[in-house]
């Protein structure tokens, strides 16, 4: 038993480290071929803060482990929303932009609802990964669009906010950094290196727990392994929130919510030739209470554009509860 919880630890961190390195090579290759500050933002921070559980996906899927795979979406993305947006309320009152009002909340509760469809037969197969997939590059469309129409102030914010957390050049494409592009480039694809090796010591060491404990590889996904893919983003909005600086990284963390329903999930449903076979309870509990939680957003997100500190504590211990829910029903 110690020795899978040092290996889960160990995978745990190199996912963490590879998907920083990941994310600052990427942004800067970005910010010189001249894409706008925000597009970066809201697109390849988004998807780069969820590529430690598309290499989970990858990774245990291809071994045999489709429900683990898709527990940790669902397990994540309840997570991001219940936990770390409640935390981040309960701290300082959560004031809502409208491009996440208008845009970002309804389709994770869309991309949610789909996701149940697409699972309803117990089997998640290739074609409901392209499904899936579709649905991503729709939605990585629609943002690049929305970005068109923010303000400039909006724009600076982003710029700024790229230079403070991954060293990337306010300037845009014209770039006062020495170092060369292929530089950044190495980082962009050791970062990926990394993050496969992450996903294999953790993937295998989360099996080797279910089996010790004997519960089921979704429940590892849904709880330990959901809750580690997810400290970069817990770790990120807690310190823009004292920091009075987390416009952008809640942005980031509904946008990365999407991408884990539509990207990361419909690439990991690719990977298996007779798709992901998901056990009745995550059809039938896990999934559903994860589309719950992303409509019941909706109405609370849009009253006042705020999620006040009682709203914020109510949803850190509706995830408590869940939690709960979790290990008395193992």
């Amino acid at each position: 038993m110690t020795t899978n919880i040092l290996w889960f630890l160990a995978g745990l961190a190199l996912l963490i480290v590879g998907a920083e390195v990941l994310v600052r090579g990427g942004a800067e290759v970005a910010v010189r071929l001249g894409i706008r500050p925000i597009v970066i933002g809201l697109t390849v921070v988004s998807i780069g803060t969820s590529m430690p559980e598309l290499a989970v996906g990858v990774v245990s899927s291809g071994d045999g482990s489709g429900a683990l795979a898709v527990g940790n979406i669902a397990g994540t993305n309840v997570v991001n929303v219940l936990l770390i947006l409640g935390l981040s309320a309960l701290l300082v009152p959560l004031l809502l932009q409208t491009r996440t009002i208008r845009l970002e909340l309804p389709l994770m509760a869309v991309a949610a609802l789909l996701l149940w469809a697409l699972a309803a037969d117990g089997v998640l197969s290739r074609v409901d990964g392209v499904v899936l997939v579709i649905g991503a590059l729709a939605y990585t469309v629609a943002v690049i669009r929305s970005a068109r129409d923010e303000s400039h102030e909006v724009e600076e914010e982003f710029a700024v906010e790229l230079a403070a957390e991954y060293g990337t050049d306010e300037v845009g494409a014209v770039t006062t950094k020495k170092r060369s592009t292929w530089v950044y480039v190495a980082m962009t694809l050791a970062g990926i290196a990394i993050l496969v090796l992450g996903a294999d010591w953790l993937v295998d060491s989360a099996v080797g727990m279910a089996r010790q404990f004997g519960v089921s590889d979704a429940l590892i996904g849904l709880t330990v392994v959901a809750i580690g893919t997810s400290a970069p983003e817990l770790v990120t909005t807690l310190i823009s929130t004292i920091r009075g600086d987390r416009d952008i990284a809640i942005g980031n963390l509904i946008g990365s919510s999407i991408y884990n329903l539509l990207l990361i999930l419909g690439v990991t449903c690719l990977v298996p030739a007779q798709g992901l076979e998901l056990p009745a309870s995550l059809v039938s509990v896990d999934i559903p209470i994860m589309v719950a939680v992303a409509l019941i957003c909706i109405p609370i997100f849009m009253t006042g554009r705020r999620v006040s500190r009682i709203e914020g504590g109510l949803m850190v211990c509706a995830y408590g509860a869940y939690l709960a829910f979790l290990l008395l029903t193992a």
